[in-house]
């Protein structure tokens, strides 16, 4: 099957401090790697692999949430879709932080 790599992998991790003046804040990384793969049924070209890296600080008090989240923390450049052809490879997406706040009730 085009697209669909023999490896893949993540991994997500968090750490937040449980006491102190800094009880609340937490801190991820996460790695997502894909292997490389077909980039088309008839098997004439392959789609590189690729290790993106994610990122992410939050703070979490009583109902109280706010977070920014960094996706490709480093700006890697990859192919994130294949369309079964050269015409049309679907670069991933740049570095992109988003930043959210939440009040649970």
């Amino acid at each position: 099957m085009f697209n669909v790599p023999e490896n893949q992998a993540s991994l997500w991790t968090t750490y937040s401090f449980q006491k102190g003046d800094l009880k609340g804040l937490g801190f991820g990384l996460g790695l997502f790697y894909v292997g490389e793969r077909q980039g088309d049924s008839d098997n004439s070209f392959t789609v590189p692999d690729y290790l993106r890296t994610d990122a992410a600080i939050y703070y979490r008090r009583d109902n109280f949430n706010a977070a920014i989240n960094i996706r490709n923390l480093f700006n890697v450049d990859y192919i994130s879709n294949a369309d079964n052809g050269r015409i049309f490879l679907q670069s991933g997406a740049p570095l992109t932080i988003i930043g959210s706040i939440s009040w649970e009730f």
